[in-house]
């Protein structure tokens, strides 16, 4: 049975999402297919990471982003894309590097509406998929 969230922490992160950028995969894959510049991160616990990661994704878990961040990634106007297991951790955690970074150029991974129950298992099974051409690693 999934985890229910309480109405109130639920309340904090549609708050945050109002503040943050977020993307789709669609976005990210075209990014990356033009070659833009883009720094993938994964904010869930570094036991998820370990287990799956898209790949080029850095793990900076959102226990530590905040703390580490300016070490692993100085540049202010470096574009970051921030995602989790469900979309409620990259959404606080970019909230919160929006807040404290002022101009850091950074957005949240967001599930297409109605196409997924786990937000990072199913980004796996889209970023595998032909039509996103997205290798992931296992």
């Amino acid at each position: 049975m999934a985890h229910q969230h309480s109405p109130r922490f639920l309340q904090i992160v549609l708050d945050a999402k109002r503040r943050v950028h977020e993307v789709s995969i669609d976005d990210v894959k075209g990014q990356l297919d033009r070659g833009e510049k883009l720094l993938l991160i994964d904010v869930r616990e570094e036991s998820e990471y370990a287990k799956d990661h898209l790949p080029g994704a850095i793990h900076l878990g959102k226990g530590v982003i905040e703390r580490d961040i300016e070490e692993h990634v100085p540049d202010l106007t470096t574009p970051m894309v921030l995602y989790c297991g469900g979309g409620y951790r990259s959404a606080l955690t970019a909230d919160n590097l929006s807040a404290a970074g002022g101009k850091r150029a950074c957005r949240c991974l967001r599930t297409e509406f109605g196409t997924c129950t786990k937000y990072l298992g199913n980004l796996v099974r889209l970023s595998c998929a032909p039509q996103h051409g997205i290798r992931c690693r296992r």
